[in-house]
């Protein structure tokens, strides 16, 4: 059985702490690997080691530690589909659904190889007579990264490169559900030329987690996850003083309009809501229909009937499985409850079995359809992660902006319309950190920021692009008065360098 080390100072360390932790694959729930969770000692020695390796790693210039990143981007993106192969076996995500995880992590790569432009500080001449300001930007010191187990590959690379790139070091917890994935981005890393101590590995729970949060040498926390946990995490690192951005829940509207491409809607939506199994922050999880499109409901229903789960390597299957038998377990409550709540169940995939040999058990739930849901419902007021689809319908576009306002998340949400005034109306009313327009799921590229809002994020300083180098960094501002006077005369002049 293969053993899950931990990475602690450029070594591997097979932990000797008991129990282990299973890591399955959630296809068949069989056991791939087992997760040594990090000791105690081991967590400080990873610590202690980001700590001094920061004292050297600050002092690498900014265009060398770019040359680091350029590597590793080149080392992804020729590990490509191996990475995506490792990631499709301890997640069931389908090989084209894996290999944009990966992809959408290397795009954050390239943007952290721009990092010498984008640590530049500014500078004022003669603010006051003969006195200039200018303000350089200088890393943290040891950041943590806690990710979660839908996106073993980007949410990782969303943290670390650009902590690194920098000058920061960095602690990565990855999920226990489905280490092997970042334990590959990390062997890849130190291969691109990473020093050792920059960065670091460690598994386990909430109990390594707690440790850590509470350690005086971290000084930033990144987390994705549950809204529970991302509360507890915000507030239990910003009560040890630590800057602390933490990405939550999300219940993810898309309106729309009567004008809109019928189509193109309907397709849309169709990967939106059932893609990855649901098990996506930015997962299109609400449709509201407005006036006479509720008409398209149906249709909508027929063509997720169609999409079937399906194994990683089977080009004709929509998405995987859940990624554990708990995970299922939730998924099927919540369809339940729906049921008992009033919801009309048009397309109801609690039953689905994979009818193949061998992976009749995996956590399989097929597309789920329901109409008539009201926000008092259990379905409409927490996230489901699963590839269950609520339908609303509104009569107007005010009635549509007001139901998304009232909800608590503020994730994401598009538009599907036809119309630039109705477009512009609602991403200016609209209380949602990311907005699409005819774009389903808008994710932005690295050069921009991952920006959630309300309860799907606890923060001020949001994931990758240039918030992303503001939450890794402070700015120290100079002010300088050179006096005339000072000056030495005369060609024997000398100034000492040492």
């Amino acid at each position: 059985m293969q053993l899950v080390p931990s990475l602690i100072n450029g070594e591997l360390i097979v932990s000797s702490s008991l129990p282990n932790i299973a890591v399955t694959n959630p296809a068949n729930n069989k056991v791939i690997a087992e997760l040594t969770c990090t000791t105690d000692a081991e967590l400080a020695l990873a610590v202690a080691s980001a700590k001094a390796a920061f004292e050297t790693w600050k002092e690498v210039p900014a265009s060398e530690r770019a040359r680091v990143m350029m590597r590793y981007q080149q080392l992804l993106k020729e590990h490509h589909d191996e990475l995506a192969t490792l990631l499709s076996s301890e997640t069931g995500k389908t090989f084209a659904d894996a290999k944009g995880d990966v992809w959408r992590g290397i795009e954050v790569v390239e943007q952290a190889m721009n990092i010498p432009a984008m640590m530049m500080g500014e500078t004022a001449e003669n603010v006051a007579r003969g006195i200039d300001t200018y303000s350089y930007i200088q890393p943290l010191g040891v950041c943590l990264g806690i990710t979660p187990f839908n996106f073993p590959a980007m949410i990782p690379l969303w943290m670390f490169p650009m902590a690194i790139a920098c000058g920061n070091t960095f602690i990565l917890k990855p999920s226990e559900q489905d280490p092997l994935t970042p334990m590959k981005l990390a062997e890849l890393f130190v291969q691109a030329g990473a020093p050792e101590g920059v960065l670091n590995v460690v598994h386990g729970g909430k109990d390594q987690v707690n440790k850590l949060l509470v350690d005086p040498d971290i000084r930033a926390v990144s987390f994705v996850g549950s809204v529970p946990v991302g509360q507890h995490i915000y507030k239990t690192a910003t009560d040890n003083m630590k800057r602390a951005q933490c990405f939550a829940g999300a219940k993810n509207h898309s309106v729309i309009m009567p004008d809109a491409n019928k189509q193109q809607v309907l397709n849309n939506l169709v990967g939106a809501s059932v893609g990855a199994a649901g098990q996506r922050c930015m997962a299109i999880s609400v449709a509201v229909f407005v006036g006479q499109t509720k008409d398209w409901i149906a249709e909508l229903t027929e063509l997720l009937k169609a999409v079937q789960p399906g194994l990683w390597d089977d080009e004709s299957a929509g998405f995987g499985p859940l990624i554990s038998p708990q995970a299922k377990q939730k998924v099927l409550s919540l369809i339940q409850q729906g049921k008992d709540e009033g919801a009309t169940c048009l397309l109801d995939g609690s039953d689905f079995v994979l009818d193949i040999d061998g992976y009749q058990d995996g956590n399989w739930v097929g597309p789920t359809v329901f109409s008539d849901v009201t926000e008092d419902m259990v379905i409409y007021q927490q996230e489901i992660f699963g590839p269950v689809l609520c339908c609303m319908a509104v009569d107007t576009l005010e009635e549509a902006i007001a139901l998304v306002n009232r909800n608590p998340y503020g994730n994401g949400t598009s538009i599907f319309t036809a119309s630039g005034a109705a477009a512009r109306k609602y991403q200016h009313e609209i209380e949602v950190g990311q907005v699409g327009i005819n774009v389903p799921i808008p994710v932005p590229l690295p050069f921009f920021s991952f920006t959630g809002w309300k309860n799907s994020f606890y923060g001020d300083l949001h994931a990758y692009g240039k918030q992303a180098v503001r939450f890794y960094t402070e700015t120290k501002t100079v002010t300088a008065r050179w006096f005339e006077d000072d000056l030495a005369s005369g060609p024997n002049m000398t100034i000492s360098l040492k």
